[in-house]
């Protein structure tokens, strides 16, 4: 009996500490290496982004949400990689999931210039097998998943993922 709980407390620890590992994973993971699926059609912030509109230059796409957390934290790493990227890369964000109103007053109130879409219902997201917000997924010229991020990140990490695109 006593040794039956031990191997059950391990079996749960060792899947516990998986978890954590793949939620907090910054590299490869799920998609990595196929082609990125289409993007939302409903522009927040003109213009609207679209694949064939990103080939020719890495791309971060990253996927938020203006109730989340972490997404709140990521924002103004987002604001200044924004202004950093330059022409080098192309960065698109999506709502993913959200009210309307929330979305638009998130932009707003972290003073976001770059390209945003709207995925209302979901369905994006989980063509790009969302593991969580906030999710980025860093693409090369040619329209291929290179990175996925998972998480908050810092402009750091965003430059470091894009240099294998570049």
């Amino acid at each position: 009996m006593q040794g039956r709980r031990y191997l059950m407390v391990a079996a749960l620890v060792a899947g516990a500490l998986a978890i954590i590992e793949v939620a907090t994973s910054g590299g490869g993971g799920s998609g990595a290496g196929r082609r990125a699926p289409a993007l939302p059609s409903e522009v927040l912030t003109p213009p609207r982004a679209t694949l064939a509109s990103l080939r020719g230059k890495p791309a971060v796409v990253n996927f938020w949400a203006s109730w989340c957390g972490p997404c709140i934290k990521e924002a103004p790493e987002l604001r200044k990689l924004s202004s950093r990227l330059g022409g080098r890369a192309t960065l698109v964000g999506i709502d993913w999931n959200d009210a309307r109103s929330g979305a638009r007053a998130f932009i707003r109130k972290n003073r976001w210039t770059f390209q945003n879409l709207r995925d209302g219902d979901g369905t994006v997201g989980n063509n790009y097998r969302l593991s969580g917000l906030p999710n980025t997924f860093v693409l090369d010229s040619r329209g291929r998943i290179v990175r996925v991020l998972r998480g908050p990140q810092t402009v750091a990490k965003f430059e470091q993922a894009l240099r294998p695109a570049s």
